[in-house]
């Protein structure tokens, strides 16, 4: 527990009270124990320079003035001391500081009454004027110094929250643009499916005899083609909001990532153990069984983890694993190990936020993707799909 904790069981009102109280009652004992309790000018003007500093961080120029004759009669210190330090924590203008200083070192040095100045011994009068000096700037150096730590607190508390807000604003952006793929890659998918039934629909429309299957025919190919205009307009508004600019090419599959491996220049391994893709069926799955979606998400995943591992970890080794589990799911896993230190870095930009649109993919396909760092210094992506994602 911390000396300030105590404080914290007290009430709200008495802990605002208390830092301006203790300070007033301090200078109060300071001019009982130099003037002692014996009434007269001296211990007036000290304990109303003590009082005055219930009012400091108000009035600070106005306070410092009421305690300048404290000092000079009373020969108190910590009155007019404080109200100086109140001053050059709460005004920014280095003359108005100067100038003060300049009053509380003049008030010290200046003996009352003013007669009794000698210049007799001059190693005394020295002492006092240093002594003078060193009274005068202690406080004003130690009201910047509280003043400058303020501000660098608030500036750092703002960058932190700025910091915290363009992370949470990436964030967004990269989920946005991860969904605004995903409706893109379902608009390939989807279009392909209604143009095979348009085609389908205008077959029986033109082989069939019977009027009513083809009047039933050429209304299948009219919402097939509705459909798809309208499946074209909505993308088009999603790349027009700048979500994604990509075209609306033929999407990777498990297939291409023999040649990204190839042209990713990395020290990689590649296993794959899952049964042989071969070609495509009209219902856009491959003929180990396993959806498009799924293939394109473990595509990604692994394009992201080496794309990590060449910016996090240069000169390592990538080890890429495909395989299926007894249900059929399949496992993506791609590990490196610690960077190669003889290898420069890249110096390419991340912030992890590829990953958090990848862990978005997969579970909106109802599959999960967990990375961390290894013991080893490395790090590891692992991702599990459905076969039916």
């Amino acid at each position: 527990m911390t000396a300030v904790a105590p404080l914290r069981l007290l009430p709200p009102r008495v802990r605002t009270a208390l830092p301006i109280a203790v300070p007033a009652l301090i200078a109060a004992l300071d001019a009982l124990l130099v003037n002692g309790p014996k009434p007269g000018l001296d211990l007036g003007v000290s304990l109303a320079a003590a009082a005055a500093l219930l009012w400091r961080r108000r009035f600070p120029l106005t306070v410092f003035a009421v305690t300048l004759p404290g000092i000079y009669i009373g020969y108190i210190w910590f009155a007019p001391m404080i109200a100086l330090y109140t001053v050059a924590t709460l005004r920014t203008d280095r003359r108005l500081l100067a100038g003060a200083a300049a009053l509380l070192a003049a008030a010290h040095f200046l003996p009352y009454p003013i007669s009794g100045l000698s210049f007799a011994d001059r190693r005394d009068v020295a002492l006092q004027f240093v002594d003078a000096c060193v009274t005068a700037a202690t406080p004003v150096a130690l009201g910047l110094l509280t003043r400058t730590r303020r501000e660098l607190g608030a500036r750092l508390d703002e960058l932190t929250r700025s910091r915290a807000r363009e992370d949470r604003l990436l964030a967004d952006q990269v989920l946005a643009t991860e969904r605004a793929r995903l409706a893109r890659e379902m608009h390939d998918v989807v279009a392909h499916q209604v143009s095979l039934i348009s085609l389908q629909a205008g077959a029986v429309q033109i082989s069939t005899g019977d009027e009513q299957a083809r009047e039933g025919a050429r209304r299948i190919r009219e919402l097939s083609v509705r459909t798809l205009e309208e499946l074209r307009h909505m993308v088009g508004i999603l790349r027009a909001a700048g979500a994604d600019t990509e075209e609306l090419t033929p999407q990777p599959r498990l297939a291409d990532l023999p040649r990204l491996i190839e042209l990713s220049a990395l020290d990689v391994t590649y296993e794959n153990t899952c049964a042989p893709e071969g070609g495509r069926s009209e219902a856009g799955r491959s003929e180990a069984g396993r959806s498009e979606a799924v293939e394109r998400a473990a595509f990604r995943t692994v394009q992201e983890a080496l794309t990590n591992a060449r910016k996090h970890a240069p000169g390592a080794r990538v080890r890429v694993r495909l395989s299926e589990d007894a249900a059929g799911e399949l496992l993506v896993e791609i590990r490196n190990g610690p960077p190669d230190a003889a290898v420069p870095a890249p110096g390419l930009p991340g912030g992890g936020h590829g990953l958090v649109g990848l862990r978005e993919r997969a579970q909106s396909l109802g599959g999960t993707l967990e990375a961390h760092a290894t013991r080893e210094g490395g790090f590891v992506v692992r991702a599990e799909f459905p076969r039916e994602g």
